[in-house]
């Protein structure tokens, strides 16, 4: 019996060793911070059996939290959404293993901008790759536009010509029917000597 009881209490040891000795995430970094949405990134010391993380985001003085479990996931970073403008943030991230988690990171705290800081901060000469995209859509589709509208045009032009052409080449032969349609209707003779012949 004193055997079965140290083995279980060596083994919760050796759970909680294991579970202590896992490291908080470092170099904790906001990116991409905007009125609505930041990215949060991290590294973890080397050698720990992560398997996942959990992010916990509140706003400041709030006690409300929003808790993120990433699991079985190699990525070191999380996109926070729906936050509010001009609102102060804390983040913290832990690792998470097979046997436990973490201690939480040191507290990252940050600040989101207005809408329209946000708007006037980006550059005029900075173009994202959305923006390329739409500019190569638009531009693709005006030149579409350009070739059909030039198409439509050579269309009317090559009708214009061919008709002209055919209305050109039928004008002798208009008028030479117009001139017998002229004598056929001119009064015809008359076997004696026609309509007009003195009867003297």
């Amino acid at each position: 019996m004193e055997r079965f009881f140290l083995l279980v209490l060596s083994c919760l040891c050796v759970s909680r060793v294991t579970a202590d000795s896992l490291s908080p995430p470092v170099n904790v970094t906001i990116k991409a911070v905007k009125a609505n949405s930041a990215v949060v990134t991290w590294d973890i010391p080397e050698g720990d059996p992560v398997i996942g993380f959990a992010i916990t985001q509140q706003k400041k003085d709030v006690r409300m939290l929003r808790f993120i479990q990433e699991v079985n996931t190699t990525t070191r970073s999380c996109a926070l959404w729906d936050l509010e403008e001009e609102t102060d943030y804390i983040v913290h991230v832990q690792s998470i293993s097979m046997s436990g988690t973490s201690p939480l990171s040191e507290p990252l705290r940050f600040r989101t901008p207005k809408e329209a800081e946000t708007q006037a901060s980006k550059s005029k000469d900075e173009v994202t790759m959305e923006e390329v995209g739409q500019t190569t859509q638009l531009r693709a589709g005006e030149l579409i536009i350009i070739v059909v509208v030039l198409i439509m045009w050579a269309g009317v032009i090559a009708l214009f010509c061919r008709q002209y052409d055919i209305i050109k080449d039928n004008e002798p032969n208009n008028n030479k029917d117009k001139a017998k349609n002229s004598s056929e209707c001119s009064t015809p003779e008359h076997p004696t000597g026609g309509l007009l012949r003195s009867k003297v």
